[in-house]
């Protein structure tokens, strides 16, 4: 199997296509990139920047560059040597406007009778055989329907009419009732919906590609890719969405000729790969989740948990409870069709006569789904999770006691329909619950609040980080590793600087409090949130934080939400961001923390991409994350990207200039292509882990790593130096007489200046960057 050595991830779109990726190899070459990573490319939903909501998976999309695009990009690739990586999206397709889905259109048009009737995940025995579409304003609405051209319409929505539903003079509320679908309220999505969706996503309907031949139809153009020739690896969306991800995985490995496939799995703390998985390993929210907490100080964690608490009077930081509750709520609330579909298929002969009631089924499923301490099981994988969620659930639910106990073993059949579609629901709700809200409300420090990751987890000893290493390059070797994604919630760079609160808890807690008093909004919690990422995110223009921050204020969903908008909240949080570019206090408060932090917030930038793109695994490079980016949330960080602007500073580079110093983004592109040059050229020098410990005073601001000797004593390899901590270092003194031990001479990759043999003085080679990247002198050079 061909594996890349790096990867650098491209989002394509109608404003870069894949001829612009093509253009962009050549850059991307030079770099050190070893395969192109291409965001979905099959044809979408039009206009769609992200590329998830498939309408047609039998072509490449025509924005996107279409079939010529994929080909000229995949010939530019292969002249410079390099690999493609495709991501691929099996669970869902994109039917917001049914005409451009054929695969939606005909079932709207013919219902059950349709050729794809079975590709879809519908409920037909709830809704009285017709699917339920929620895009009315209101059942009133129904007077404003008119029929045209042979359709059905409601403003701009188009949809088809059953072959002779139709006569003139036929009122269009009386075609309508005729159809296999119902056009009802938004609203009612919540609670009665029939068909299976992507998380709570109307526009995004889940596909059945359990079934051969809907996964043969769906992949047919990806097999091609691979027949021909164009592509090398996939990766895949959301797996946990499908009714066997195995199943789905074996069946890709033999698609693609047994070709390199990632999967967006989340791992919860402690949580592995599924063993059966054919897949190489995750997107890489695992090592992003270690890397954050490497850097964040533990010293902080009390001070930032009491300014907490000072901000939710009456109040505890209750994580695990507040999780509970979120994905209750969620259960309960936006995906309650999903419960109530899970509570329908418990058999009437379940529990004591009469059976158990829906309403009944439908609390107990709730709580245990809430209880889950993981996305979803993979029977029998993971049976010893669910049989823990309904135990946890019975302890919070006495009442549920004995309901529970008839509904596990039934849980437990996953060749059963309920056993099967539990597995698939459950993860649904932790992301809306966890990622999608939780991690809004719990905010005293934002770095910890990514994908993947545990916030109630503060901080990661060294000692931990080496044992966690050593345990991927074993196990995972080929496991993508990540920093910055289309999904984080802050990119690299934004939490690198609001990690460094956890050194200064202190100075902000004042920081806060002035800003609280100049542009308050009342809700502290959401305070905290809203000034850490404009203050990570610092330079920002003001319609991009007033889009994080009503993103960020309805997702909390404490005082706005997305469907109920509290105006009076909002107007308050968008005269707090208008604050910070129309009065001049707030705006020196947030630069004034900003200056304070910025060295510091750069030192952690450039430990965290050397260690990223050193540690075992594979690294992938976000789009233009080789410069400082400081982005939020979706949309933000999708922007485009000026290539332009970074081949010519890496050509400087090359040239022999060198960036003015550390704080430079020009030093972190420096260190970006060095050490991705590196890594695709001298591969035996990252081929074992060994821990290095430094010596002396100030030992634990500093996190080494051998990525060739796996013992005391092996060949060495890459050497990887990296500040960690850097406030308290600054406070102690620096570095002093804190030393490392080179067992050969080694030249710094970013400097070209060789140290060793012997014990070096760490503060000689960190001399001009907080980071060091040391590779053995070979030959003449020694």
């Amino acid at each position: 199997m061909k594996a890349p050595a790096s990867t650098y991830r491209l989002q394509i779109r109608s404003s870069f296509t894949l001829f612009d990726a093509a253009a962009t190899v050549p850059y991307l070459k030079s770099l050190g990139v070893d395969w192109v990573y291409l965001s979905p490319i099959l044809t979408a939903e039009r206009g769609s920047d992200h590329g998830y909501d498939v309408t047609d998976p039998s072509s490449v999309d025509p924005e996107r560059g279409g079939p010529e695009g994929l080909l000229s990009l995949s010939r530019a690739a292969r002249e410079q040597g390099m690999g493609v990586l495709v991501d691929i999206v099996p669970n869902h397709v994109g039917v917001a406007s049914p005409a451009q889905n054929p695969w939606w259109w005909s079932l709207l048009q013919e219902g059950r009778g349709s050729p794809y009737a079975e590709a879809f995940d519908v409920d037909w025995d709830f809704g009285a055989g017709r699917i339920r579409l929620p895009v009315l304003g209101s059942e009133d609405d129904l007077g404003l329907l008119e029929v045209a051209d042979g359709e059905l319409r409601y403003y701009g929505h188009r949809f088809p009419l059953a072959a002779g539903s139709y006569s003139d003079g036929d009122s269009p509320r009386a075609v309508h009732d005729r159809q296999h679908y119902e056009l009802v309220s938004w609203r009612r999505a919540d609670s009665e919906l029939n068909y299976r969706r992507f998380f709570a996503v109307n526009t995004l309907a889940g596909i059945r590609v359990e079934d051969p031949w809907v996964f043969g139809q769906a992949h047919a153009e990806v097999k091609r890719w691979f027949d021909a020739g164009l592509v090398d690896g996939l990766r895949v969306d959301h797996p946990d969405g499908l009714a066997d991800p195995a199943g789905y995985l074996r069946w890709l490995k033999d698609l693609s000729g047994g070709a390199y496939v990632l999967v967006e799995k989340i791992l919860e703390s402690g949580e592995e790969l599924p063993p059966e998985f054919a897949c190489e390993g995750t997107t890489g929210y695992d090592a992003l989740a270690d890397l954050d907490r490497l850097l964040v100080d533990p010293a902080g964690e009390a001070a930032l948990d009491a300014l907490d608490a000072q901000l939710r009077p009456g109040e505890p930081a209750d994580y695990a409870a507040m999780i509970l509750g979120t994905k209750r709520a969620v259960a309960d609330g936006m995906l309650r069709s999903e419960i109530l579909r899970l509570a329908r298929l418990v058999p009437a002969s379940a529990g004591p006569p009469p059976g158990l009631s829906e309403d009944v089924a439908a609390d107990a499923l709730a709580q245990v789904i809430a209880a889950f301490p993981v996305y979803r099981t993979y029977l029998p994988t993971g049976e010893d999770v669910l049989r823990e969620a309904c135990a946890a659930a019975a302890r919070q639910r006495p009442d549920l006691a004995n309901v529970l106990d008839v509904l596990l073993p039934l849980l437990l059949k996953p060749e059963t329909e309920l056993g099967r579609r539990f597995q698939q629901t459950s993860g649904m709700v932790m992301a809306k619950g966890v990622e999608d809200t939780a991690f809004y409300r719990y905010t005293r420090l934002g770095t910890l609040t990514e994908v993947g990751a545990d916030p109630s987890h503060f901080s990661l000893a060294p000692e931990e980080f080496h044992r966690r290493m050593a345990e991927r390059q074993e196990s995972l070797p080929l496991s993508m590793t990540t920093l910055t994604t289309h999904d984080t919630k802050r990119s690299e760079d934004t939490r690198a600087r609001i990690s460094v609160i956890a050194e200064l808890p202190d100075e902000w807690a004042a920081t806060l409090d002035t800003l609280r008093g100049l542009a308050p909004v009342p809700d502290g919690p959401f305070e905290n949130l809203l000034w850490q990422a404009v203050i990570g995110a610092w330079p920002a223009s003001r319609e991009r934080l007033h889009a994080y921050a009503e993103k960020a204020a309805r997702e909390a969903a404490n005082s706005t939400t997305w469907t109920d908008p509290d105006e009076k909240f909002e107007a308050r949080v968008k005269a707090a961001v208008d604050a910070v570019f129309d009065d001049a206090k707030v705006t020196t408060a947030i630069e004034d923390f900003v200056a304070r932090t910025d060295d510091f917030a750069a030192s952690n930038s450039l430990s965290l991409k050397l260690l990223q793109l050193t540690m075992p695994g594979v690294p992938d490079v976000y789009q233009g994350t080789e410069f400082r980016d400081r982005s939020l949330a979706d949309p933000d960080n999708r922007r485009g990207v000026d290539f332009k602007r970074r081949e010519t500073a890496l050509a400087a580079l090359d040239a022999g200039t060198s960036p003015a110093d550390f704080r430079d983004e020009a030093a972190k592109l420096l260190l970006t292509s060095r050490a991705l040059r590196l890594r695709r050229d001298r591969p035996e020098l990252f081929e074992g882990y060994r821990p290095v410990l430094a010596s002396h005073a100030a030992a634990d601001h500093l996190v080494a790593f051998d990525r060739g000797a796996d013992s005391a004593g092996g060949a060495p390899g890459a050497l990887t130096l990296a500040t960690r901590l850097p406030v308290g270092l600054e406070r102690a003194g620096g570095w002093r007489d804190t030393a490392v031990e080179l067992s050969t001479a080694m030249r710094d990759e970013l400097t070209g200046r060789t140290h060793g043999p012997g014990p070096v003085p760490v503060a000689g080679i960190l001399q001009q960057f907080p980071v060091a990247l040391l590779a053995p002198v070979i030959g003449d050079n020694a």
